[in-house]
């Protein structure tokens, strides 16, 4: 089951992005993800914000113009007070860039750098709990954050949503994962077969916390790329989803390539916004 109706604080929620030319962009990943829209955005407002649907769950937004900056997917984490993730962020050496605001009818806000510099975003659920289809093809699969300094953003994490890191293998690849003790048995209740799978296999149990992922560039890849969070979404073939990109104006940043267990694509949209794009391919038994 890949529905969410809620979702624990400390759990990455929601994502969208703001880009000169929102209609251009729903026309690119409508045709990419097959989704339809709906403006969501309070009426009178000088600026749409598009909510994208899948089967009429919300799985993603698109708002803009941005303000003048490349544009960039957003990733919003849950929690219980975004007045409060103020306070924990202070105190952890991050900056907080837009201070809590209410989003009328839907929840409460705020935007914050970490303490390397990533931006992201925190949600206080109201009506609006955030993406109510993850892991399905055309829909978010995960968040990454990219980092010189994995050790300095461990702490920070740590302190902000009490996310610790697990360094986990799978065949000849290596990740680093963030995880959120308590979220693999969170997700139990409401799935009694990710229950049965997580007490019958201890790899299943070790990587059910897992939030978010960890990217170590603390080489070169520095030096061009800032600290930041990216987003990968999930598809049913990253070969035939990066020559649909390019078909709609986007460009293939990574041709696809296999990391076991998943064979991903780095793409572009016509607007610079940069994605990642996996297809799950576990090893047969």
């Amino acid at each position: 089951m890949q529905e969410r109706e809620s979702y624990l604080p400390g759990v990455p929620c929601w994502l969208d992005i703001m880009q000169p030319d929102p209609e251009a962009a729903k026309e690119f990943y409508g045709g990419l993800f097959g989704w339809e829209f709906e403006n969501a955005a309070p009426e009178g407002s000088p600026e749409p914000y598009y909510i994208a649907r899948i089967r009429g769950l919300n799985v993603a937004a698109i708002g803009g113009p941005s303000a003048g900056a490349l544009p960039m997917w957003n990733t919003y984490t849950a929690v219980e007070s975004a007045d409060r993730a103020v306070t924990r962020v202070r105190q952890a050496g991050g900056t907080v860039i837009s201070e809590p605001m209410d989003v009328p009818g839907a929840g409460r806000m705020a935007v914050f750098a970490d303490a390397e510099g990533a931006v992201f975003s925190v949600w206080e659920a109201g009506a609006f709990v955030g993406a109510q289809l993850v892991n399905e093809p055309g829909t978010w699969n995960f968040s990454e954050l990219h980092t010189g300094d994995p050790e300095a953003a461990a702490r920070f994490y740590r302190s902000v949503f009490d996310w610790d890191v697990l360094d986990f293998g799978v065949g000849t690849s290596a990740y680093t994962f963030f995880r959120l003790a308590g979220y693999g048995a969170f997700l139990a209740k409401s799935n009694p077969e990710f229950a049965e799978r997580i007490a019958a296999d201890e790899g299943a149990a070790t990587f059910a916390d897992v939030v978010a992922t960890l990217v170590d560039e603390s080489n070169e890849q520095a030096v061009t790329n800032p600290p930041h969070w990216s987003v990968t979404f999930a598809v049913d073939d990253a070969d035939a989803i990066a020559a649909e990109a390019e078909r709609l104006g986007g460009k293939v940043i990574v041709p696809p390539f296999d990391s076991e267990p998943v064979r991903m694509t780095v793409l572009a949209d016509p607007q610079g916004a940069v994605f990642t794009a996996s297809k799950f391919q576990p090893r047969e038994a």
